[in-house]
């Protein structure tokens, strides 16, 4: 089975957000299913990303595969394809002016954007044909790739060679839809869809152009498959996705095991596992001594790693630890992004000087310290259609208290005798919410044989790829079938 895997980003080699990771792990995941028992057809996976300026590949055997020319309304634009080997998967760079020295993988400028992706997207289909390696699964990712299966949805009739290719379309964030990049995929002579299920305006972005033209479509967990049917989630496209509900499934995004380890992190003070959590100890203190808090065990320590955005919730998380200061707790901060987030982050560093410490920027070191030092996670989401950082935390013993939506539902369980529960829940987007479901996790805090309970079977969640990536194999089978 050939599967033609596209994305914006992937870890190791370039990385921004949850994609990268998906992308890293995913398709190696899923070669691996391979070499064991677990399913009986082989699986040739191809990686295809943007090579990014900031891509490093000096450490890589590099082969150049050839050139890419595909037409649009001025002319021709051109790229470079280069083969890489990363963690026994083959990644095909395209490289191109459009993605020039400097530029971010992201740009504010959507008509950039738009112009660089759609392009990529048409150059990743057209590099198949140049491999004379006919895909039998395009799997794309988010708005960033969406034309291309919106393209192989026209070029299928007229097209022998694409014919038999089947598409997924993977969302990893609904409100993305690739808006603004109208002229860019109308440069590469892209049409606007004419589906009438589609609502008028969503007819000219990349994500609903491909998500009307999909076989099939895969969210990151299953509830938030659920969640973007309804008019809380659906961005507008609600209506449209309900006629297409038959084509939808959830499936959970796993977590690189080998990386996110407090066996072996070697970020950690100390390293440790659930037959020897008492170890995790040395990583609070130290990691209260590094940010100049009181070194008590009893102290209750919160952590927030965490992009700062509305989305994440971070204001809730605020204003619900402010109508908690008659409880014990020190909390530590990491992450950036909304200025005014930032802000408030800052304010409540210099309100609770001696309770808060706020570290705004991005730091790879200091996360991993995060997850195994601090006891409690705080993930007060408006929405997540996955999240990675609960299934880290509770890898590392760090108990998340989450807003019960998306992936966090399907991730963190929380029960009325504690038996079985890995960590605590709220319903609603509402600090008052969130500062009850906090007082109840700190009030069994000091039981420390029920918070250790609770800290083991977060610990024993197997959230490895192997199980989504046997997932995602099946429905392969099931596209061809």
């Amino acid at each position: 089975m050939r599967i033609l895997f596209l994305a914006a980003e992937a870890d190791p080699l370039i990385k921004v957000g949850g994609l990268g990771d998906v992308a890293g792990s995913l398709p190696r995941a899923i070669k691996a299913l391979s070499n064991g028992s677990l399913f009986s057809t082989e699986l040739d996976i191809r990686l295809v990303i943007p090579f990014h300026p900031a891509i490093d590949i000096s450490s890589y055997p590099t082969m150049r595969v050839g050139k890419l020319s595909i037409p649009n309304i001025e002319g021709t634009s051109h790229a470079q394809v280069y083969l890489i080997d990363v963690n026994d998967v083959p990644v095909y760079l395209i490289k191109s002016d459009l993605f020039p020295q400097g530029a971010p993988i992201y740009s504010i400028n959507t008509q950039l954007d738009g112009k660089k992706y759609a392009f990529f997207s048409l150059a990743a289909l057209e590099l198949t044909r140049l491999l004379n390696w006919q895909p039998d699964i395009l799997h794309a990712n988010d708005w960033h790739t969406s034309p291309a299966v919106y393209s192989l949805a026209q070029k299928k009739s007229g097209d022998p060679f694409f014919s038999g290719t089947h598409s997924l379309l993977a969302v990893h964030n609904l409100p993305y839809m690739g808006r603004g990049s109208e002229q860019g995929l109308s440069f590469f002579g892209i049409p606007p869809s004419h589906d009438s299920q589609l609502p008028d305006w969503a007819r000219y972005f990349p994500l609903p152009m491909g998500l009307s033209t999909a076989d099939r479509i895969v969210t990151v967990s299953p509830t938030y498959g659920q969640e973007i049917l309804t008019p809380e989630f659906g961005c507008g496209l609600q209506d449209f996705l309900n006629e297409r509900s038959g084509t939808i499934s959830g499936i959970l995004n796993g977590l690189d095991t080998e990386l996110w380890d407090p066996n072996t992190d070697r970020w950690l003070t100390k390293q440790y596992s659930a037959h020897n959590l008492a170890l995790r100890r040395e990583n609070k203190k130290n990691l209260q001594n590094k940010f100049g808090l009181p070194e008590d065990p009893k102290i209750p320590l919160l952590a927030v790693v965490s992009r700062m955005d509305q989305q994440k919730g971070i204001d809730l998380a605020i204003d619900g630890l402010r109508m908690a200061v008659d409880l014990p707790w020190q909390l530590v901060i990491l992450g950036t992004g909304d200025p005014a987030l930032e802000a408030a982050a800052r304010a409540l560093e210099e309100d609770f000087a001696n309770r808060v410490r706020a570290a705004i920027r991005f730091d790879t070191a200091l996360s991993h310290m995060f997850y195994g030092g601090a006891d409690m996670i705080l993930m007060p989401s408006r929405y997540e259609p996955c999240g990675l950082a609960q299934m880290i935390a509770m890898r590392y013993g760090c108990v998340p208290i989450a807003r019960a939506t998306g992936g966090l539902r399907d991730t963190v369980h929380e029960a009325s005798d504690e038996e079985g529960s890995t960590g605590f829940l709220f319903e609603g987007a509402d600090a008052g919410q969130f500062n009850a479901a906090l007082r109840r996790a700190l009030s069994i805090y000091p039981q420390a044989a029920k918070w250790k309970r609770i800290q083991l079977a977060g610990m024993s969640m197997n959230f490895s790829w192997q199980q989504s990536a046997l997932t995602y194999a099946n429905l392969y089978q099931t596209m061809m079938e």
